[in-house]
C-alpha cells in the first residue's frame, strides 16, 4: 500500500507541531521520482542557481522550520544540510543530487491533486531619468508621508494586519486612491518618467519592470510599497462592463484594448484603487518575497499558508499554448491572487509584449509535488 502522510501527521510526528488539520482536507502522499512525469527530460540545471540563492537566504533566518506558519513543515536544519551538500557539487550534477537527497510528496486538497497555475512576468517600459513632452508619466517612489501600522504592535489580541495611510490633522487616514494620486499627485520622489501611463499601469500589476532608457541603458524597477487600497483586476473591470469578451481577457489583449481606447482607459484603470510605488531594483532580476532575485522558468509564487518559501517543487502543468511544463521549481514568491493548497504563479521571465501575451494567457490545471529532505524523518501511515 502506498504510504500516505497527512499534514497533521507531518506536523505532529515530524515537526512536533500542534496544528490540527483534518486529514481529508490536506494531504501529502509519499511517492517516488519514478512516478513523476518527464523527470528524465528536465536536467534541473536551470534550478541550481535558484536553489542556492534560497539556501543563502534560509541560512540567514532562524527557527526550526522554513516557515512555522505553513502547513507543510520543512525542517530548516535538514534543508541547510542539503544546501551544504549542493554547494560542494558541480551544477551539472544537481539533478543527480536532487534524486538522491529528496523524497517527493504529492500535494492533495480534499483528496484531489488538481490545482490552477498561472504565470507572471517582468514587464518592459520606455522611460527617461528626466521629464519632457514624451516622458511625462511619473513612476513614484515610496511617498515621504506614507505610514504603515501593524495592529498587533499596539494590542497583541488584534490580528497581525498592516494598515497603510498618512497622518492628517493628527489622525491616521487612508492613503489617497489611484484616482486621487493621478489627479493631484503625491508627496513622493519620482524614480523615473515613463512614456505611457498604460505601460506603467501594467508594470504596477506585475510589480516590477525593466525600464529602457533613450540611450539603450536598462534599469530594473522594483516594488517598494502600495497605498493600502483594495486591488481590482482590470480584466474583471472590463469583462463586467462587456468591454471585453472572455476570450479577450489575456493581459496582452487587455493592454491592447487600453491603448486602442485611450479615452476610456483612464476611468477604467482608476476603478482599481490600489497604487504601487517603486524603487530601483536588483540588476540580477526582480526580487521575490523570499528576498532573492527570481529565476525565469524556475521561480514559483505560492500560498505560504500551505507551502513555505524556499521549498523545492516538482511542477506538472502546461503553458498557454498547451505545451507541457514539467520541471523543478523553487517557491520564492507570493501573490495577492495566489491562494490555495495547489496553486502557483510561474515566473515566465522578462520581456515585451510577446512575453506579456504568453504569460498573461497561462491559466492551466496541474499539480505539484513538494520535495522533503531525506534526512528529515517522516512518519508513515501504511
Amino acid at each position: 500500500m502506498r504510504n500516505r502522510l497527512s499534514v497533521l501527521l507531518l506536523a505532529a510526528l515530524l515537526a512536533s507541531c500542534s496544528e490540527t488539520i483534518k486529514q481529508k482536507e490536506f494531504e501529502l502522499v509519499k511517492t517516488s521520482f519514478e512516478d513523476l512525469g518527464s523527470v528524465a527530460d528536465d536536467d534541473m540545471l536551470g534550478a541550481y542557481n535558484a536553489y542556492i540563492k534560497s539556501c543563502d537566504k534560509i541560512a540567514a533566518k532562524h527557527g526550526e522550520f522554513l516557515n512555522a506558519d505553513s502547513l507543510v513543515k520543512i525542517n530548516r536544519e535538514a534543508y541547510l544540510l542539503n544546501c551544504q551538500k549542493a554547494k560542494q557539487i558541480m551544477p551539472a550534477k544537481f539533478k543527480e543530487f536532487v534524486l538522491a537527497n529528496f523524497t517527493p510528496y504529492r500535494v492533495l486538497y480534499h483528496g484531489s491533486d488538481n490545482g490552477r497555475f498561472t504565470s507572471y512576468y517582468e514587464a518592459e517600459i520606455h522611460a527617461s531619468r528626466t521629464r519632457d513632452d514624451i516622458y511625462k508619466y511619473p513612476v513614484y517612489g515610496r511617498p515621504y508621508d506614507l505610514v504603515e501600522v501593524n495592529l498587533k504592535d499596539f494590542d497583541s489580541s488584534l490580528p497581525a494586519k498592516a494598515i497603510v495611510g498618512r497622518v492628517e490633522d493628527g489622525r491616521l487616514k487612508p492613503y489617497p486612491s489611484r484616482a486621487d494620486i493621478t489627479a493631484h499627485g503625491i508627496n513622493a520622489p519620482v524614480v523615473i518618467w515613463g512614456d505611457s501611463d498604460i505601460d506603467i499601469y501594467i508594470m504596477q500589476i506585475q510589480g516590477s519592470a525593466v525600464a529602457i532608457l533613450p540611450d539603450g541603458e536598462r534599469l530594473r524597477i522594483a516594488y517598494a510599497a502600495n497605498n493600502g487600497r483594495p486591488f481590482k483586476g482590470i480584466g474583471s473591470i472590463l469583462l463586467s462592463k462587456g468591454l471585453l469578451s472572455p476570450s479577450q481577457a489575456s493581459m496582452g489583449s487587455i493592454k491592447q484594448w487600453l491603448k486602442d481606447n485611450s479615452g476610456l482607459a483612464k476611468a477604467n484603470m482608476e476603478e482599481n484603487q490600489r497604487y504601487i510605488f517603486h524603487k530601483l531594483g536588483n540588476p540580477e532580476g526582480p526580487v521575490g518575497a523570499l528576498g532573492v532575485p527570481l529565476t525565469a522558468g524556475r521561480s514559483l509564487a505560492v500560498d505560504t499558508s500551505y507551502m513555505p518559501l524556499g521549498a523545492l517543487l516538482w511542477l506538472e502543468t502546461s503553458l498557454s499554448d498547451g505545451s507541457p511544463l514539467n520541471r523543478l521549481v523553487v517557491a520564492q514568491d507570493i501573490g495577492g491572487a495566489i491562494k490555495g493548497a495547489v496553486r502557483g504563479d510561474y515566473f515566465y521571465g522578462s520581456g515585451g509584449d510577446d512575453i506579456l501575451e504568453a504569460a498573461g494567457k497561462m491559466n492551466s490545471t496541474g499539480r505539484y509535488f513538494v520535495l522533503i529532505p531525506n534526512s528529515q524523518e517522516v512518519s508513515r501511515n501504511d
